[in-house]
């Protein structure tokens, strides 16, 4: 009994460790005054994290919007509800596919390459000799990926809504013969700004937030060795995607009022 006590203990420990690790970068990085001179850096890691991320999310959101319009069609023809599919589409994907899709894609893509270059950073000794020149690393690598992370995610989630909703429009109307009127205007008439896309939005806001603090984190923490990094950009991936997974049943439930 002793030992799995003692190992218990241990667990803990490590556990509460790394939350005051994480919890102290997240401070430093984020809470502390903005500095205007590193507005460039953010700039920069907006174009890594969120512009070079545009292509698979627009893909993905593509090919999603296109698959839920022949699955929502061949569902609603049955009662005669296809004038409906545009509004079934809209309201899944800005509501819940968007945000959380474009996370996960953001996670793999983005999340993991913040991981290996800050990790990539303290191996090779870099973020030492920023603190020696007294510089920051915390303010000068951390907090700009940390803002354009925040940044950029709702921007994607954004653009793989808007992106699925235009091949479901094609795929609708297109090809399956979805009348257009009916495809637009039930959907104009049944998504509500504030009830629906503004709740996409704090989700997708909340996922950025956590995908990104975990990916600098994990990457700021890692072994500075090969197997290390490694582990680091495993970690950040299963972490940010399961994290995203679950703060998705929470957002939901409180949003909702369910």
């Amino acid at each position: 009994m002793v030992p799995y006590l003692r190992q218990l203990g241990q667990l803990t420990l490590r556990v509460f460790g790394t939350v005051g690790r994480a919890g102290r970068v997240w401070w430093h990085a984020v809470w502390r005054r903005p500095r205007l001179r590193n507005l460039p850096l953010v700039i920069a890691q907006i174009y890594q994290l969120g512009v070079l991320s545009v292509v698979i999310t627009v893909l993905s959101g593509f090919s999603i919007g296109a698959v839920l319009a022949l699955q929502g069609y061949n569902q609603l023809v049955r009662y005669g509800s296809e004038s409906a599919l545009g509004l079934g589409v809209a309201l899944v994907l800005v509501m819940e596919i968007g945000p959380v899709v474009s996370a996960l894609l953001f996670a793999g893509r983005a999340g993991s390459a913040v991981t290996a270059e800050i990790g990539l950073a303290k191996a090779t000794e870099q973020l030492s000799s920023m603190e020696m020149m007294g510089v920051d690393p915390l303010q000068r690598i951390i907090s700009p990926r940390l803002w354009a992370g925040f940044i950029s995610m709702p921007i994607l989630a954004l653009l793989f809504s808007a992106v699925g909703i235009w091949g479901a429009a094609l795929v609708g109307v297109g090809w399956l013969g979805v009348y257009e009127g009916a495809f637009w205007s039930v959907m104009q008439e049944g998504v509500d700004f504030v009830s629906h896309v503004l709740k996409g939005i704090v989700k997708s806001i909340v996922f950025g937030a956590v995908v990104t603090w975990i990916a600098v984190f994990e990457g700021y923490d890692a072994e500075p060795t090969s197997e290390g990094i490694a582990a680091a950009t495993t970690r950040t991936v299963v972490y940010s995607s399961v994290s995203i997974l679950v703060l998705d049943f929470f957002l939901t439930l409180v949003m909702f009022n369910l």
